[in-house]
């Protein structure tokens, strides 16, 4: 299984049957990958959100492009002292540009400690590790602080608004 790792983290990359299970029940996912059941506390709205970004982007993309899957799954942000899963973060193929996209979910339980901020900006630095990546963008809505300053910790700098979402850009 390939992955990569920081000071506390294990970042895994679904595979497409992963996602399909993830789809189903975070629950037997995480019992498939040998990880500790983990008590998520998402908000429902982020939630909902997810599962349709699974369900009509990661599960079809990942199908679609078998030689370039990891770049349309999801990466289980997991703990290396519990084995447990704490969020979901994504970092979408490059586009003719040089340029993708991220974006994650953190369990509530888990915000605060320093782990997203530590998840994305390892997961950047992976991506930057492929010559076609240039830029990396971010949305996050205005009155979300905690992804704001999670970004900003990063070194993603503000670049505009998109549907009244503050957008956000890291640059190689």
């Amino acid at each position: 299984m390939f992955y990569i790792e920081s000071e506390r983290l294990k970042l895994i990359p679904l595979t497409h049957n992963q996602l399909k299970l993830l789809h189903q029940s975070r629950h037997k996912m995480e019992l498939s990958m040998g990880l500790t059941p983990s008590n998520m506390l998402i908000d429902q709205i982020w939630q909902d959100e997810l599962g349709d970004a699974i369900e009509n982007w990661c599960i079809p993309k990942t199908l679609e492009h078998p030689n370039n899957w990891i770049w349309y799954s999801l990466w289980e942000v997991v703990l290396k002292d519990t084995n447990t899963s704490i969020g979901s973060f994504g970092l979408g193929h490059p586009d003719e540009n040089g340029e993708s996209i991220t974006g994650y979910s953190l369990d509530r339980n888990q915000q605060g400690k320093g782990y997203g901020t530590e998840a994305l900006k390892r997961l950047c630095q992976w991506g930057f590790e492929n010559p076609a990546v240039k830029v990396i963008w971010a949305d996050t809505d205005a009155d979300n602080m905690p992804s704001i300053r999670i970004l900003h910790k990063v070194g993603f700098v503000q670049q505009g608004e998109r549907d009244g979402r503050p957008m956000f850009k890291l640059y190689k």
